[in-house]
């Protein structure tokens, strides 16, 4: 009888994170949430629990040796947690943005890190990091969250390259739109330049009707499960808008791109 694949997900406590997670138990698959704080946490049946703090290296050295102590092995890390930001570069103190890289780019180098040495020993693993569109189409008023996702995007890649050796295999969500607390709650930046005021706020609602139509997490966790699970691929995106987004890039000319996109946002 075979065993079961472990999966750590992190930032369970909702969304995406949430629903992947529960996708891959009902795979039956053996599956470790990450979460900053179970006291906090709800449960989530089926799926083991951990605290952990991807902004911390001790916690997050702690979390995967407890998970590796438990289960015996790694054989599928998913890079999930991460954290949202509004507000025009300028506007963008360098202590806002280094919170941010803390969780959405240093998180992720944390946990792959913790998680390599025992996926090298096995000669096998899958790591699936949680980008966006934002990773290869930025948007106005996102720069600093975007500038993060296309270090996960580099990062991704370039760990692909030196890990295949060791039959370790790394891919890319890319998500449009979802309807999670993630983006329906994302800060803005504290400075306000009142001369940005006026577009700032076109683009703060054209992002909240956005979201109020964008679909359910369970759409983007079927894609991690995939991703993970599945046939390798380097860059996995949602159907839908995500996978529109993907290939207008790709092989549109950029100033229709770029004329799409600020129209899409209310700008002129």
């Amino acid at each position: 009888m075979s065993k079961p694949t472990v999966v750590v997900v992190t930032g369970v406590s909702s969304g995406i994170g949430r629903a992947a997670a529960e996708k891959f138990a009902k795979r039956g698959c053996q599956v470790f949430g990450t979460v900053r704080s179970i006291a906090k946490a709800k449960p989530l049946p089926g799926i083991e629990l951990i605290e952990m703090d991807v902004r911390d290296d001790v916690s997050v050295r702690h979390a995967i040796q407890s998970i590796v102590a438990q289960a015996g092995r790694i054989d599928v890390l998913v890079n999930n947690a991460g954290m949202n930001m509004i507000g025009a570069v300028e506007e963008t103190t360098t202590s806002e943005a280094t919170a941010l890289f803390e969780t959405n780019v240093f998180g992720i180098l944390r946990t792959t890190q913790a998680a390599l040495p025992h996926m090298r020993a096995q000669r096998h693993g899958r790591i699936v990091n949680v980008s966006s569109v934002l990773g290869f189409l930025p948007a106005p008023y996102m720069g600093i969250y975007s500038a993060s996702k296309h270090a996960v995007e580099g990062l991704s890649e370039t760990l692909d390259h030196e890990v295949r050796q060791f039959g370790i295999r790394v891919a890319l969500v890319e998500p449009s739109h979802t309807r999670t607390n993630l983006e329906t709650s994302s800060p803005q930046a504290k400075l306000q330049i009142e001369d940005y005021g006026h577009e700032r706020d076109i683009v703060s609602r054209s992002l909240a009707a956005s979201i109020n139509g964008a679909p359910e997490p369970s759409e983007v966790a079927n894609t991690i499960v995939e991703a993970a699970l599945g046939r390798w691929r380097m860059r996995c995106t949602p159907a839908g808008q995500a996978s529109l987004l993907s290939k207008l890039r790709r092989f549109m000319p950029a100033g229709p791109v770029d004329a799409s996109l600020r129209k899409a946002f209310g700008l002129k």
